[in-house]
C-alpha cells in the first residue's frame, strides 16, 4: 500500500514499494504563486536526503526543490519545463516532479504523515 509522507520544506513524498514519487505540496504552489518555470532532475542522477533535486520558478520567486531521501532518480516529469503551470493545477498528481529509488527506507520514518503535517501548517500561520 502507498504511503504519503511530507517534508518540512513543503515536499511531499508518495511511497510505493522501492518507489518514492515526489512532488511540491499545494501548500508550497499556493506560497510561489503562478509557477512559470520547472528544472527536474535527470534520471540516473544521485540524490542525497536534504541536497537540491530541483527547480522551480514562479512570478514571486525561484525556490529548490529538496530531495526527501536519499536515491537515485528513476523518472522525471518531461511535462513539467513545458507545461510549468501543471504545477498549481494539481501539485499532488500530475505536477509531480520526480520518481526515484529509495536508498535507506529508514529516512523515511522522519517524514511527516498527513496528520503531522496538517498541525505543522497549523504551526505556520
Amino acid at each position: 500500500m502507498a504511503q504519503l509522507r511530507f517534508t518540512k520544506d513543503h515536499e511531499w513524498v508518495l511511497v510505493d514499494g522501492n518507489t518514492a514519487t515526489v512532488g511540491i505540496t499545494d501548500y508550497a504552489q499556493g506560497q510561489l504563486g503562478d509557477i512559470v518555470f520547472v528544472e527536474v532532475p535527470a534520471p540516473g542522477k544521485e540524490l542525497k536526503a536534504g541536497g537540491d533535486a530541483a527547480v522551480v520558478e514562479s512570478v514571486k520567486a525561484a525556490s529548490e526543490v529538496y530531495a526527501p531521501i536519499t536515491g537515485a532518480v528513476t523518472e522525471s516529469n518531461a511535462a513539467l519545463p513545458d507545461a510549468p503551470e501543471t504545477v498549481n493545477a494539481d501539485p499532488q498528481g500530475a505536477g509531480w516532479f520526480f520518481k526515484m529509488s529509495i536508498a535507506n527506507p529508514a529516512e523515511l520514518d522522519a517524514l511527516m504523515d498527513e496528520a503531522a503535517y496538517e498541525k505543522y501548517l497549523g504551526e505556520l500561520s
